[in-house]
């Protein structure tokens, strides 16, 4: 699973890597837009899994006609996901990677989610002590497919780019990764 060329450090997305998160994520989100009177399909949803919120929230309103409060739904998905996060799933065989390495190589995780969430979700599989740092959207300007999660993680592991291997589970992860100069393996192949 990992390249056979050296590397210094690992990098992991959160969910859909490390966590199966999306159906906490899609229950939460189908509870929090109940009142908005949007309701749309699992298949809908898990095709944009790796969207921004300003892109999915997007989408909603364009693809369902309507007019959404998004702080009120953010509030509403937040208070549900976290309330059901210790439900959460592991993804096994990533999970091992991170334990198996945990001891010989500094390890970070860079997610473009929510630090709350992030964290919630690492804590509830525990996890959150084999990281060294944990980057979320609130630490970086611009999210995936900008690079820059994963260069701060690279930044605060004291590790050059190059000598990092990301593991990713979307499209605009594993092309921020490539865009970091890092080297990524794709978590759903």
């Amino acid at each position: 699973m990992i390249s056979s060329s050296p590397f210094q450090a690992l990098i992991f997305d959160c969910d859909g890597t490390l966590a199966d998160t999306a159906p906490l994520h899609y229950d939460a989100l189908l509870a929090a837009f109940a009142d908005a009177g949007v309701e749309f399909p699992r298949s809908w949803y898990l095709e944009r899994v790796g969207l921004s919120r300003p892109a999915f929230f997007k989408e909603v309103r364009e693809v369902f006609d309507a007019e959404i409060d998004e702080e009120a739904i953010m509030s509403r998905h937040e208070r549900h996901f976290l309330g059901t996060v210790a439900g959460v799933e592991p993804i096994d065989h990533i999970v091992s990677v991170a334990r198996t390495f945990s001891a010989s190589v500094p390890m970070a995780v860079a997610s473009g989610g929510q630090r709350r969430h992030v964290l919630a979700t690492l804590e509830a599989l525990d996890l959150t002590h084999l990281f060294s740092t944990i980057v979320t959207l609130e630490d970086v300007v611009r999210g995936k497919p900008a690079p820059d999660l994963f260069l701060e993680a690279a930044r605060r592991l004291d590790v050059e780019p190059d000598g990092c291997v990301v593991y990713e589970d979307s499209e605009e992860g594993l092309l921020a990764a490539t865009r970091a100069g890092m080297r990524a393996v794709d978590v759903r192949s």
